[in-house]
């Protein structure tokens, strides 16, 4: 039976900080199992992350750790566990079959709850996998009423995780205030970059030598928050745009997988507008 646990904790930095830390889970009898550590010396921010075993009691580590750290430090200490998600999809299928495919070989180290979508499309595909699909229609009715409906369902979960698996609306500021560093999106990323209708016709029109995917935590800029993961293929002039979109889809999937993973590894700090990713 697993009884790690993961640490984590970020603060102002300051001298003494590992070995105040080492002290504390020494004197509690923990065990550090790796740990990894980093100074933004721009910032002067400390951030820590670590697996350690024992008998651990959260609530006393927590309460010591924050008696010897800077004010205000960040302290996360739980057991590893399996992560809660929900998927938000639309009509694209690479995404979230990709996805569903890793839950189904126990390839992914989490619970997939629901998923909604704004379109029916992708019902029959869900319903293979024994999952609960919500149809939320976003036809006649205002972005205000879409969204609470989104939100009663979310409210019958204990979520962890969003995951925008090609979901194609754009979240309010509101409801992104709920799920904060929560919403995981993923999105093609082009140099340089398309927008609109049909990115990888555009690319095709402008001979781009590379194509590639971001996954990002969603904020209240469009496409502009920390992000987590990247990766890029190359292309050339022998590619037809239909070609191109078939590589940037298997990129997507590629990205969104590891974005994925590093959450649900506890892998992830969020520094600024930025990530340290351990």
């Amino acid at each position: 039976m697993d009884n790690n646990y993961i640490i984590k904790i970020n603060c102002r930095d300051e001298k003494g900080l590992i070995y105040k830390i080492s002290n504390v889970l020494y004197q509690n009898s923990v065990n550090i199992v790796k740990n990894r550590e980093f100074v933004d010396l721009e910032n002067k921010k400390f951030f820590f992350r670590a697996i350690v075993n024992g008998n651990i009691y959260v609530k006393k580590i927590t309460e010591e750790l924050s008696s010897v750290l800077p004010v205000n430090a960040n302290i996360y200490l739980s057991k590893k566990r399996k992560k809660n998600l929900v998927i938000f999809c639309t009509k694209e299928s690479h995404a979230i079959g990709d996805i569903l495919l890793k839950y189904y070989s126990n390839e992914l180290n989490a619970n997939i709850l629901a998923v909604i979508s704004n379109h029916e499309d992708l019902k029959p595909l869900v319903d293979k996998f024994n999952i609960p699909y919500y149809f939320i229609s976003h036809e006649n009715i205002s972005k205000v009423e879409y969204e609470k409906k989104m939100l009663k369902v979310l409210s019958k979960y204990d979520i962890d995780y969003i995951i925008l698996a090609k979901y194609m609306r754009i979240l309010s500021p509101n409801f992104v205030k709920q799920f904060k560093n929560k919403i995981i999106n993923i999105h093609h990323s082009f140099l340089p970059a398309f927008v609109g209708a049909n990115p990888y016709k555009q690319a095709y029109d402008r001979g781009v030598k590379i194509i590639g995917a971001t996954a990002h935590i969603v904020n209240n800029n469009l496409d502009e928050g920390p992000i987590i993961f990247q990766d890029i293929i190359r292309v050339d002039h022998t590619y037809s745009w239909k070609e191109m979109r078939f590589a940037g889809k298997n990129v997507e999937k590629t990205v969104l997988s590891n974005a994925i993973n590093l959450a649900l590894e506890d892998r992830i700090f969020i520094n600024g507008n930025k990530t340290v990713i351990f």
